[in-house]
This record gives structure tokens, sequence and C-alpha cells, in this order.
């Protein structure tokens, strides 16, 4: 059995065994079924999961084929918000006095994240993940975090797993925390809180680029699925094969991620074009204000990633210009479509050789 490395999660049910207790089983395992279905499908690669083990989903993702360490948290953050969602739609749509209906809103969900080295052994039909870094995850499980900082849905990451994210500040945002375990010693970690996520995403006041105000659209599928292309739309050396820039850097990033207002800067040989962050939708969109080689005169940007039955569409969608020379802007639209299409196609085929050759 070869020894792996990598990242180690573990989504689990908050306030299960209570929920079981004080509902009918037939209803409370219907839902509780659709909520692990839920948490299996946005364990999404390079997250592989290991077996489901009661209220919680066990999962890893290789090094070498993991993705960067900020969609790796975005990924934690849409599945929390995904599993709100669901329980707020169950609560809205609920017809059902029984109590397993009337107690789904007590049900919560939180995360423990831990890279180190495993073994993976074929057991019962699953990937039975084993070794001390393993141990060191379950142990996690048993914890001081709510006594300690009142917080009931969280991720809680540990010291190793912080560094392989390489999101540098990220824990900034954290809450420093520690336990300690017999044969481990003390442990140091990391909690995130996941409500503010989920009451962001609530407020999310979203802003678009209207059909009627698009002066260009280019589109190309992407065998990949959404979040996989995220994460390489967001990296700068594969975006800057869409924009045609020499090479691009990343400032005002937010607790070591991009964010609004986080701005990108982009190289093309002596001319250097700013395009700023005005709206961040992980797996989904963001969109942007352009700085054009025009004096003074930028451009919205809007980059949107669809679903689709063989993978995504990316699409490149570019609104009216402003500024003193946007009419000229708009104007020179007109006759550089080719490039923006080839730009594109460019990325696709870059994405899907890079993903390709990560799989193997």
């Amino acid at each position: 059995m070869a020894t792996q490395s990598g990242f180690l999660v573990i989504s689990d049910i908050t306030g299960y065994t209570l929920y079981l207790s004080k509902s009918e089983l037939d209803h409370a395992q219907h839902i509780l079924q659709s909520l692990l279905e839920l948490l299996i499908d946005h364990n999404r690669p390079p997250l592989a999961i290991s077996r489901t083990a009661g209220d919680a989903v066990i999962s890893y993702a290789l090094a070498g084929a993991s993705i960067q360490g900020q969609t790796f948290v975005e990924l934690m953050e849409d599945t929390y918000v995904a599993f709100r969602r669901a329980i707020e739609l169950f609560v809205m749509n609920n017809t059902c006095q029984c109590n397993a209906c009337a107690n789904v809103a007590a049900l919560d969900l939180k995360f423990f994240v831990h890279h180190g080295e495993f073994g993976i052994q074929k057991l019962g039909g699953h990937d039975e993940l084993v070794g001390s870094d393993v141990n060191l995850l379950h142990r996690l499980l048993k914890n001081r975090v709510v006594e300690a900082t009142g917080i009931r849905a969280y991720t809680l990451y540990s010291e190793a797993a912080i560094r392989a994210l390489g999101l540098d500040g990220f824990a900034g945002n954290l809450i420093s925390h520690r336990e300690s375990y017999e044969h481990l010693g003390e442990v140091a970690l990391w909690v995130q809180d996941m409500h503010p996520v989920w009451h962001a995403k609530q407020d999310e006041k979203l802003i678009t680029i209207p059909p009627e105000q698009a002066v260009l659209v280019v589109s190309t599928e992407i065998n990949l699925d959404p979040h996989q292309v995220w994460d390489y739309l967001i990296q700068p050396k594969f975006q800057s094969m869409i924009t045609g820039a020499d090479r691009q850097v990343i400032e005002h990033r937010h607790n070591g991620r991009v964010v609004p207002d986080s701005v990108y800067v982009c190289y093309h040989g002596k001319q250097t074009l700013r395009r700023t962050i005005l709206q961040w939708r992980p797996f989904e969109e963001f969109i942007s204000d352009d700085l054009t080689p025009l004096p003074k005169t930028v451009v919205p940007a809007r980059y949107q990633l669809t679903p689709t039955e063989t993978g995504t569409r990316l699409t490149e969608i570019f609104g009216k210009s402003r500024g003193p020379l946007r009419l000229l802007a708009d104007w020179r639209f007109k006759f550089v479509a080719k490039q923006y299409q080839a730009g594109i196609d460019r990325f696709r085929d870059a994405v899907e050789s890079d993903w390709a050759a990560h799989a193997e």
C-alpha cells in the first residue's frame, strides 16, 4: 500500500443524533438521505469520496491533483451554502406536522480539514483511509469549539491544512483554537465561522450586464465541471491566455483571497492594464471593470460559467464602455471578435490539456 499525501475532509451534519431521537424515523431518514446526497454531490474532483459514516461524508484529495487553496475554501463554502439552502427549502415547503419535518431547522453542518500522509485500502467497496493523520482527522470531531467560541457551524482547519492551502493571510480571518488529545498532544487549529458565509450569500446584491448593453459575446464549451473551470479561470497564468497578456499579477487580495476590489494587473509589452473585480461568485461568474488601451476608458466584462451535459460553457460578455472615448471603444469591439474568440478557445485547450495531465 503506497503512502499518499493530500487533503483529508470530513463533512459532518450537526445535531444528527438529537434530531433522530426526537423525530419519526421514516421521515427523518428521508431528510437525512437527501442531505447526505447533497454532501456527496458537492465533494467534487479532485475531492474523492472515501465513504459515508452515519451523519458524515469522508473524502480526500491527493497532492498534485489538488486545486488552488482559494478554490478549495470556496468549495467548502459553496457546500455549506447549498446545505443551508436545502434546510431553508425543507422549512418553507413543509406541510407535514411530524417532528422530523418540524425539527429539520435545527440541523447544521461543519467541516474538518487536515493535510497529511495516508494510505488507501480497498475495503467493502470503498476507499478506507489509514494512517496517523487520518486518526488525527477523526479525533478532531471531538472538540471544544462550541464551548470556546460559541460557533456551531464551522470549518475546522489544522495548522497543516492552513499551510497546504498556501493562502497568505487567510488565517487572519479565522479564530485560533487548540485541542489536546491523548498520544497526539496539543494540536493547533483554526476555526472559520460558516454562518457569515450563508448570510453574505443571502444579502448578496447582484450586478449584471443586461443583454441590450452587451457589445461583444464569445463563448466556448469546456469538458470540465464549473468548479474546475473556475479554478483555472482565476489563475493569472491561464487568464492571460484569454486576454493576450504577457503576464498578470493580482493586487489587493483580502486575507489571501481574490474578492471584489481585488485587481488583476495585465502586462501587454510596455502597456499595463488593470482589471478591477466588481462581483465574485465562485463557480458561477465574476464581473470586472477593465481599463482599455484608450485613455480613461473602461469596459465591464462578465465571465459566466454555465453547466452543460458534457462540462461547462464559458461565456465572455463585454458591456458598453464608460469614459471620454467610450464610443470608440465600443466601435472597436466590432473588429476584434475573432481575436477574443481565439483567446477563449486557447484557454479551453490549455485547461483541458493541463487537467488531463494531472489526472494521469
